[in-house]
């Protein structure tokens, strides 16, 4: 019998929780098939097993948490030793997204979800450690696709019929948070009728707890660094963008199957007066700035499991329409869950386009251990004073917010110059490319 462990997952992760069981004890798996997902601090994976052989024991509930190196599951031979049968070229205690080549647990994906469709119900360990008894004993409804045992409960707990529920997730798989939108959709159409309490009355409400856990845990955590450790400093100015968008829709005109976003050309901007002011990027060292040799561009990502901050690698490296593309790449993946480590990690510099809010400003927190974070506004028309006239122009509010320790203020106020006036007059740019 062979004891598959939670694999070391790298980037600082020392463990994950269970969200639900992909096969069952006496299910038999093949090399390199998803046996779980399994959600980290920072994405939710699938953990593929380098053994084949028959399930004989799970370890772990939904909702539970266990460490790195705890037994995982464990699988008995068939007909050759499952020692034996350990796949050389995928597998290797690794998780999907995590090192492992897209091959045959990939390949063997579909499947491992339709075992997961018909055995919902989670798996009880033989080594003493307790499933949750009520998920097991959930009604399943064969034609709903919902994988997770947790999100069954939830549903069932609050008088939820998954029949009803529409999928955001492009799989078409019923998410947690399309449960959750369907609790408060309920709660808020619930009619004065329906509830005992007559007018007048009062009664006091229950204190809504939400706890600190996963990617919650890991945002409070950085931003609490970051608000210790760095000596922060903002600047901002007011930009005419009119340009900027004459640009994008010449752009977009030329060829509009790689449509370029003002994202995009904000990125672009940065990692051109990056060059220029490599200050900004750049670490803070305990006795040194450590100046950056590639621009691994961040930028905030607004999901339904709270802020995330995709990396884009080598962002100097790319065109427009290649960064514009990553970006798009990178906001989909996280949107969906589906981030690596790899692409959440490793940043060097972070753009934030919270115009999008409906915004003008903001005086936003740096990404640790990054110096500096720039972030536009809402583009709008404002009066606006051009050659002693004034006209109405498309303007927006540039902030930047960096660590007083990298740099001093010229440096700062250098490079959101050089990036106001990109903004302003994009064919500057031109010259730097």
């Amino acid at each position: 019998m062979a004891d598959f462990l939670l694999p070391d997952l790298g980037e600082g992760l020392t463990d994950a929780e269970i969200v639900s069981w992909l096969v069952s004890v006496g299910d038999e798996v093949q090399i390199d098939q998803p046996v779980v997902e399994v959600e980290t601090a920072k994405a939710s994976v699938e953990v593929p097993i380098p053994f084949a052989g028959k399930v004989s024991a799970v370890f772990g509930a939904p909702g539970e948490r266990i460490p790195v190196g705890s037994p995982l599951i464990s699988v008995e031979a068939v007909g050759t030793a499952a020692s034996e049968a350990v796949s050389s070229e995928y597998s290797g205690n690794v998780l999907i997204g995590y090192g492992t080549s897209a091959g045959p647990g990939r390949r063997r994906r579909g499947s491992a979800r339709r075992v997961a469709a018909a055995n919902p119900a989670a798996p009880t360990s033989t080594t003493g450690r307790s499933a949750t008894a009520a998920v097991a004993n959930l009604p399943v409804a064969a034609a709903v696709s919902v994988i997770s045992p947790v999100v069954r409960k939830l549903a069932h707990d609050h008088g939820i019929d998954l029949r009803g529920l529409r999928a955001t997730d492009p799989s078409g798989v019923i998410r947690r948070s399309d449960v959750e939108q369907a609790i408060t959709s309920a709660t808020s159409t619930a009619t004065i009728a329906d509830s005992p309490i007559q007018q007048g009355e009062t009664t006091g409400g229950s204190v809504e707890r939400i706890p600190f856990t996963g990617l919650r845990r890991v945002v409070a955590d950085k931003l609490s660094q970051s608000r210790r450790e760095i000596p922060e400093a903002t600047v901002w100015v007011d930009v005419d963008a009119t340009g900027l968008l004459e640009a994008r829709r010449t752009l977009n005109a030329a060829n509009p199957e790689q449509p370029v976003s003002v994202l995009a050309l904000l990125a672009r901007f940065c990692v051109l007066g990056l060059a220029r002011y490599r200050e900004l990027n750049s670490r803070i060292t305990a006795d040194a700035v450590e100046l950056q040799p590639d621009v691994n561009l961040g930028f905030a990502a607004q999901t339904d499991k709270g802020l995330m901050v995709p990396v884009v690698h080598g962002a100097q490296s790319l065109t427009t329409r290649q960064l514009s593309a990553q970006l798009a790449k990178h906001t989909e993946a996280a949107r969906a869950g589906v981030l690596t480590p790899a692409q959440l990690t490793g940043g060097t510099f972070t753009v934030n386009n919270y115009g999008v809010f409906g915004v003008d400003g903001s005086a936003a927190i740096i990404n640790h251990p990054e110096v500096a974070i720039l972030g536009i506004g809402r583009i709008i028309d404002r009066p606006w004073v051009i050659d002693g006239e004034l006209a109405v122009r498309k303007v927006t509010e540039l902030t930047l917010a960096f660590d007083h320790r990298a740099c001093d203020g010229g440096v700062a106020g250098g490079f959101l110059r050089y990036v106001a006036d990109c903004v302003e007059n994009p064919l500057t740019a031109l010259g730097d490319l």
